[in-house]
């Protein structure tokens, strides 16, 4: 399916009373972790719900909201492959001050990273209006009640596993083939599901680095339209991943660093883009603004040609 024939006109989701229209450009969503150990990130902020760790947070996400963006993504656990759990408790504790404070700082739509229902329902209660769901509604039973109880917009994600024990890669062979109708039955269950409970406004992520070959992940980066067959907006989060430093590693070097995969992450954002993303999940969100703005300016000329 080729985006540009895609009815876009009703991707205008409510999220817990807040619209979040997708039917002119792409949204934007800006990550702030406050996690120690993030991939990229970790510690930027710390792990404290102190007044100067939250005032810097802050003054980030007021950043990114200057920047353009029209969401902010705040997470209290890493989700990086072999990443060590914490409790609902201790998530909240990282998570709840910052979205009440910056709630009162701003209109912007808030999401909360979480597969945890405790800590979903508490964030909504706090000010936030999206739930970023890494599990698609796999891990906590309870997820797609509480989302619904709020109204709450949701993003669901493919993963096959749980971050503790996820690999980088799950298939190898014949079986990598098969990535697209892999990810789409289970985004596909995920979705019936949220509508099962009555919730409207979903998104769908493939899950771009998570459990996937790096080819995988080039392969479903340029195949992103095709979820459109599920009836929602798609959302990428290519941001600084592992698969992007594969492939700019210099030949007998090691994969550069997440700190050196902002120029391939601008790369990634703008083939998503043409793609048919209408989210992109980053860190960087200037360049994000940036790639945006010039792959619109292209769809203007050429619509008015």
């Amino acid at each position: 399916m080729n985006q540009n024939s895609t009815d876009k006109s009703r991707f205008r989701l409510n999220c817990a009373g807040a619209m979040l229209d997708l039917s002119a450009q792409p949204a934007i969503m800006g990550i702030v972790n406050l996690t120690p150990d993030s991939f990229f990130d970790g510690g930027a902020y710390g792990a404290e719900a102190q007044e100067s760790t939250l005032e810097s947070a802050l003054e980030s996400a007021m950043k990114m909201v200057r920047a353009r963006a029209e969401i902010i993504d705040v997470g209290g656990e890493s989700t990086r492959p072999g990443a060590e759990p914490v409790s609902a408790e201790e998530e909240m504790r990282r998570t709840i001050p910052f979205i009440e404070l910056l709630r009162r700082h701003s209109d912007v739509l808030i999401s909360i990273d979480t597969w945890k229902s405790e800590v979903a329902e508490t964030a909504l209660r706090a000010g936030a209006n999206i739930v970023n769901d890494i599990s698609g509604f796999t891990f906590d039973p309870v997820m797609p009640e509480a989302c619904a109880r709020h109204r709450a917009g949701v993003v669901l994600m493919h993963t096959p596993a749980k971050p503790d024990t996820l690999r980088w890669s799950y298939n190898t062979g014949a079986e990598a083939e098969e990535v697209m109708s892999r990810v789409t039955g289970f985004l596909r269950r995920s979705v019936a599901l949220a509508r099962e409970h009555g919730i409207e406004a979903i998104v769908v992520d493939p899950g771009l680095g998570f459990g996937k070959t790096v080819e995988e992940n080039y392969r479903l980066l340029a195949r992103l339209d095709e979820l459109y067959a599920l009836g929602c907006p798609v959302l990428a989060g290519a941001s600084r991943k592992s698969f992007l430093g594969q492939a700019i590693r210099k030949p007998g070097e090691e994969v550069p660093p997440p700190s050196e995969r902002l120029n391939a992450t601008i790369s990634a954002n703008t083939i998503a883009l043409l793609h048919g993303a209408d989210i992109l999940r980053v860190h960087d969100v200037q360049a994000a603004a940036d790639a945006r703005a010039v792959v619109m300016a292209m769809r203007r000329a050429m619509d008015n040609g």
